[in-house]
């Protein structure tokens, strides 16, 4: 027996590449969002469960930036992304952020 989607639960996709700031790329809610979620995971998208910052990214409209007060947020979501597939190399003591 499967467990229905949860109609509150909210899923956002973000696209990084470098330049500039991420874009929304996908969102949506309940059966939506569980079909962005395994959509991502099928293809080795790393999947963070941020409730709070997903509610706030989902008021961004599609292909748009996210805004500058959602920057520390979305940078902390990035790194463990990134540390995940090996690709942040931690800091030294000194270095500046």
């Amino acid at each position: 027996m499967t467990t229905p989607p949860n109609p509150r639960q909210i899923a956002v996709a973000l696209e990084y590449d470098g330049a500039g700031a991420p874009r929304v790329t996908a969102k949506g809610r309940g059966e939506l969002a569980e079909r962005i979620i395994e959509t991502g995971r099928e293809h080795g998208v790393a999947v963070e469960q941020n409730p709070i910052l997903a509610q706030a990214l989902s008021a961004v409209e599609l292909d748009d930036q996210i805004p500058e007060e959602l920057y520390r947020a979305t940078a902390q979501v990035i790194g463990f992304v990134l540390s995940l597939r090996g690709e942040l190399r931690p800091r030294r003591d000194g270095e500046r952020s």
